[in-house]
């Protein structure tokens, strides 16, 4: 019994590349650290757990740059260490880097926010959250089998519900958070069952794995293994925030904390979207046929209904600042979308996803930057309308230039290089896999987001009404603004470095 033992018990031992996996654990255990001092911080020090917050977000993303020289992979399979769980090649470190930056640039939005919000925000808990969401999103990218994508995932989507939730004795934030748990539950749920069926047809939950069998799967089984397929990516779907599955949207953006919309919309789509191209184009890429065409579809109909909503906001409507952004950034899930069903047609399917990944980082970028200066006008308008965004420049000429230029990158115009290029790098995904109606409905959506965009951009340089509100900028708000001012305007200038840190590596 023994000498049978020992082999069993030794095949189960794995080596643990610490070094591969310090982002997530270093996030991880920080919120864990935040989560004890809580305990023993009193009220008038409590700012010190979100400054900790921040400093454990920046190492964990300095923790990147030693993982730049060479693709690394641990807790893989004692017989085959060509198949692990846990991979860091280039595609991850891309997508870690847009979470893990989101996450602190939101941290950053969130020091003083809660300070001001003291009594409606529980901090200790609001940074242990914060902390464990961005864990799991920078852990989902490296997932490589189907069982650590689920609970990176749920990781990553549990502590958001109750972010947006979180703030007391606000019916809108709990409406929101019970809107959001309610679509991301559903998600969750259908997600589970076509990995499950996946899981029954090939017998394997590791991704290359699953590539390799679905194949050669029964007859009699392909039925299951088809309703599989169809049933993840409506689970992902959800996740993404793709028509028809994007009706939480714009009332959790509008209820949530400000940092945590702003989080949403970036993170969010990193961690839907990074699970998207792990389960379509690297374990079923011989179901392109059926994926890539459901994928064109729910592009043209996203890009669509979240311009269109966006483009009928009123700007003297409460929070009609805050609901642009989210029905634009479901407008921007339609252009992520893109790639991704351009690579179930094209020949260079990790150059597809290399779009996508480039796009989410700009559009990560500049979107956070907005949300900042979003932020910091909502501090003196608490109803955030686009209205009170008029005359800002007479305010705060810098911050109204900043906003002027996220904008501007937003809707793809000079001097927001990055966003044209970005939008000319899907455009010529969509056109290089033979897609071209897909690339003309693109093009009357990004002219239809023109007109929102520069709507807004106009109001900021125009006469205020009145006396021009004044705006305190802390300092954390203001190094928040600072750094995806900087990156907006360096990568405007220099945007094919993007592309070139976004070569997937995924093949």
């Amino acid at each position: 019994m023994s000498s049978l033992a020992q082999p069993l018990a030794a095949s189960l031992i794995q080596s643990v590349d610490w070094l591969a996996i310090a982002p997530p654990t270093i996030a991880a255990v920080v919120a864990l650290v935040v989560l004890v001092a809580d305990l023993f911080v009193d009220d008038r020090r409590r700012t010190l757990l979100g400054w900790i917050s921040v400093a454990g977000l920046a190492a964990a993303t300095l923790m990147l740059l030693p993982l730049l020289d060479a693709d690394r992979a641990t807790f893989c399979l004692t017989g085959d260490p060509a198949v692990c769980s846990y991979t860091a090649d280039r595609f991850t470190l891309a997508l870690q880097l847009l979470v893990l930056g989101g996450a602190l640039v939101t941290a950053l939005l969130s020091v003083t926010g809660l300070k001001d919000a003291r009594g409606g925000l529980p901090e200790g808990e609001f940074w242990f959250l914060l902390l464990s969401s961005a864990a799991g999103a920078a852990l989902l990218p490296a997932s490589r089998d189907l069982a650590t994508l689920i609970v990176a995932l749920e990781v990553a989507s549990l502590p958001a519900f109750a972010l947006v939730g979180l703030r007391q004795g606000d019916r809108r934030s709990s409406e929101a958070a019970l809107k959001f748990f309610l679509s991301s539950v559903t998600a969750t749920a259908v997600s589970l069952m076509g990995v499950s069926f996946v899981y029954a047809a090939t017998g394997s939950l590791y991704l290359t794995e699953i590539a390799e069998r679905i194949q050669g799967v029964d007859g009699q089984l392909q039925t299951l293994t088809q309703t599989g397929v169809v049933l993840t990516l409506i689970g992902f779907a959800f996740k993404t925030a793709a028509v028809p599955f994007h009706f939480w949207v714009p009332d959790t953006y509008v209820g949530a904390p400000l940092p945590v919309a702003a989080y949403l919309s970036v993170v969010g789509k990193a961690v839907g979207f990074s699970g998207l191209i792990l389960v379509t184009v690297v374990a079923l890429p011989s179901y392109a046929d059926v994926w890539g065409p459901a994928l064109a579809v729910l592009a043209a109909l996203t890009m669509t209904v979240g311009n269109v909503g966006a483009l009928r906001q009123q700007s003297t409507r409460a929070y009609s600042a805050v609901r642009l952004l989210a029905w634009s950034s479901v407008g921007q899930a339609g252009y992520l979308l893109v790639p991704i069903a351009a690579a179930a047609w094209s020949d260079d399917a990790e150059r597809s996803i290399g779009s996508t990944v480039a796009y989410a980082l700009m559009y990560g970028v500049v979107n956070l930057g907005a949300f900042a200066v979003a932020a910091l006008v909502g501090r003196t308008r608490n109803l955030n309308r686009v209205a009170d965004y008029r005359g800002l420049y007479a305010a705060s000429p810098l911050a109204a230039l900043l906003l002027a230029f996220f904008l501007l990158c937003l809707a793809g115009l000079p001097p927001g290089i990055i966003g044209l290029f970005a939008k000319v790098t899907v455009f010529s995904a969509a056109v290089d896999a033979g897609l071209g109606w897909l690339a003309v409905v693109m093009a009357v959506n990004v002219v239809i987001a023109l007109f929102y965009y520069l709507q807004w951009t106009a109001l900021l340089f125009r006469a205020p009404e009145g006396e021009p509100a004044r705006y305190r900028v802390p300092v954390p708000v203001t190094a928040a603004i600072a750094v995806t001012a900087v990156l907006g305007i360096a990568l405007s200038g220099a945007p094919q470095l993007v592309l070139r840190f976004t070569d997937t590596g995924l093949f």
